[in-house]
């Protein structure tokens, strides 16, 4: 991990705040210290702040913050908008169905050690566990970006 390979080009030192998981020159390190800073902001139905956020409207607000501008969309637009991976890594997006509504319905951003942070209805921004009881029923998947 962070390692650089170069071929044909001048080699440069190895970034380790750099991410392989993304097409874009997104910190994974910056992504997930702007998600954590938010730790603890309410829930707010279609929320994009730090005085309130929905699941969608945390991802917007992250990625912006941290450097990868992605327009505001749903739960289902950001499902759409990216490809299922089976190894994920931090800073991926995690996808879960059938919460509030059926088919996919809530997400948030893959942290490690089957954790993930994510603006939760009843909790706001918060860490959870994927072995939990609730979400692993629901998962869906791991996405990442195209």
């Amino acid at each position: 991990i962070g390692d650089k390979l170069t071929i044909g080009g001048k080699a440069t030192a190895p970034n380790n705040n750099s991410s392989s998981n993304s097409n874009t020159s997104v910190s994974t390190g910056k992504l997930i210290d702007v998600a954590k800073s938010a730790l603890g902001a309410p829930y707010a139905w279609g929320g994009t702040s730090l005085s309130g956020f929905d699941c969608s409207g945390f991802i917007y607000w992250a990625f912006n913050q941290a450097g990868q501008k992605i327009s505001r969309l749903s739960t289902e637009g950001y499902y759409n908008r990216s490809y299922i991976i089976n190894n994920p890594q931090v800073g991926d997006l995690v996808f879960f169905e059938n919460t509030y509504k059926s088919g996919i319905s809530h997400m948030g951003i893959y942290l490690g050690n089957n954790q993930f942070i994510h603006a939760g209805s009843s909790t706001g921004v918060t860490i959870a566990n994927l072995n939990s009881n609730y979400w692993k029923k629901h998962f869906h998947s791991f996405k990442r970006f195209y």
